[in-house]
């Protein structure tokens, strides 16, 4: 199993406005850098779309609690995965941090792991952002 985690950053919005925009699987297409990102297709609890030039990628909300949300990859995936979206806070402001969790053989892991965690730094950033 290899884990990549993001950086963590700090969104300026209460732990339950960050926990209903990441529920919803729709928002995510607004952290994506669409210019690395086409075939984006998505319903509340699903999503999937292809990284241009790399696999297509398919994933589902799997469970939530008060401080994370877990997606599972769906249909046909390079690899299995889960993807971790972890949140803490209070009333003003809430930290957010990615965990990547992926069934993959070691020369996979060489090959991805500092383009998947350039990407989930750029979302991280990106919600940051919004």
């Amino acid at each position: 199993m290899t884990t990549i985690k993001s950086e963590k950053k700090t969104i300026g919005k209460n732990k339950s406005e960050v926990a209903d925009f990441l529920r919803n699987l729709n928002n995510l297409e607004k952290l994506m850098p669409m210019d690395k990102i086409e075939d984006w297709q998505s319903e509340e609890n699903r999503c999937s779309f292809k990284i241009k030039g790399l696999a297509g990628i398919g994933m589902k909300l799997k469970s939530e609690d008060s401080n994370k949300i877990t997606l599972a990859s769906e249909g046909k995936n390079p690899f299995d995965f889960t993807l971790d979206l972890l949140f803490d806070g209070d009333d003003e402001q809430t930290e957010v941090q990615l965990e990547f969790n992926g069934d993959m053989n070691s020369f996979t892991a060489m090959m991805v792991k500092k383009p998947l965690k350039n990407f989930f730094d750029m979302l991280v950033d990106n919600f940051a952002k919004q």
